[in-house]
């Protein structure tokens, strides 16, 4: 399955934007993109078509697509009745690996696709393994018997700690390493800082 390898630190500091959570300390040392120094003006002001690119490139890695998969949810979204920016962030928070991330059982998107593709979960009795499958309401997830005998779901508290907030669109047991799907994902649901009229704009080109 194709995935991109380049490294999220230089992915993050490319895009000025912590795309992991490893990620944080490294722009706080080092803000710059990778090859440039920090110099007295080093960044000229980005024309719009470069902070359209920017954006789009931003969140294709933060949610860990590559340009064809995204191109494709793109087109998608142009292609459903509403708003093309929300519907395209909804379709990306409704991807497997992005639910059991936002579950908390898993510290990043890239360490939630592992679980994905390593079939851990069973959706309504059925082990799936694909990280794009979308999800809807009333699906139930579920850690299969014979990964619950694991380390990493053995020492899933320390490994990857309950956070703070759970969107309200799904229901997460960390007894039972369970997710049940309730609603749809929101605007709200996604990052707040994404501006994703600037990745409509460069779709519209």
């Amino acid at each position: 399955m194709a995935r991109d390898t380049q490294s999220i630190v230089k992915m993050s500091r490319r895009e000025g934007y912590a795309l992991h959570p490893k990620a944080h300390k490294a722009l706080v040392k080092r803000s710059t993109p990778p090859g440039q120094q920090k110099t007295r003006g080093y960044r000229n002001k980005p024309s719009q078509y470069s902070l359209q690119l920017r954006e789009k490139q931003k969140v294709k890695r933060l949610y860990g697509l590559l340009e064809r998969q995204f191109a494709k949810l793109m087109e998608e979204a142009v292609n459903t009745p509403g708003q093309t920016g929300a519907i395209l962030l909804q379709n990306l928070e409704r991807r497997l690996d992005n639910v059991l991330y936002r579950a908390g059982f898993a510290v990043s998107r890239r360490a939630s696709r592992q679980l994905a593709t390593h079939g851990h979960f069973t959706l309504n009795g059925r082990r799936v393994d694909v990280p794009s499958l979308r999800v809807k309401p009333g699906d139930v997830f579920v850690l299969r018997g014979a990964s619950a005998k694991s380390d990493y779901f053995k020492h899933l508290d320390e490994l990857s700690p309950a956070p703070a907030d759970i969107p309200g669109w799904l229901k997460a047991n960390r007894k039972k390493v369970e997710i049940t799907i309730t609603g749809l994902p929101t605007r709200e649901d996604a990052e707040p800082d994404i501006k994703e009229q600037l990745i409509v704009e460069y779709y519209s080109r």
